[in-house]
């Protein structure tokens, strides 16, 4: 096999490397601060994540005490929407890949 030929082909390994953590189950993490309030975090909890209200209050009191909650598990592509909108509205929230 030529240079090029090997370099293609651990270039399309390392694709479907990426493509395959897209179908991983994955968390999505919301991180605690010092700037939003529970209210804000659990109406966010409720319209983006569609918890219910006690959900979203236990999970805003484990992210107060805990510094950081896995609000929601699912693929990647489920939860990149979600993370998005955390965001957007001023909430730290990351996407974590679960170990297996």
């Amino acid at each position: 096999m030529g240079r090029n030929q090997e370099q293609f082909k651990e270039a399309s390994e390392n694709e479907t490397d990426v493509l395959d953590t897209y179908d991983t189950s994955c968390s999505l993490i919301v991180w605690n601060d010092e700037v939003n309030t529970f209210e804000w975090v659990i109406a966010t909890l409720v319209e983006v994540c569609q918890h219910t209200e006690e959900q979203a209050e236990q999970c805003a009191m484990i992210i107060h005490t805990q510094g950081k909650y896995a609000v929601k598990q699912g693929s990647y592509d489920e939860l990149k929407p979600m993370c998005d909108a955390i965001t957007d509205r001023g909430i730290g929230a990351t996407i974590e890949v679960l170990a297996d």
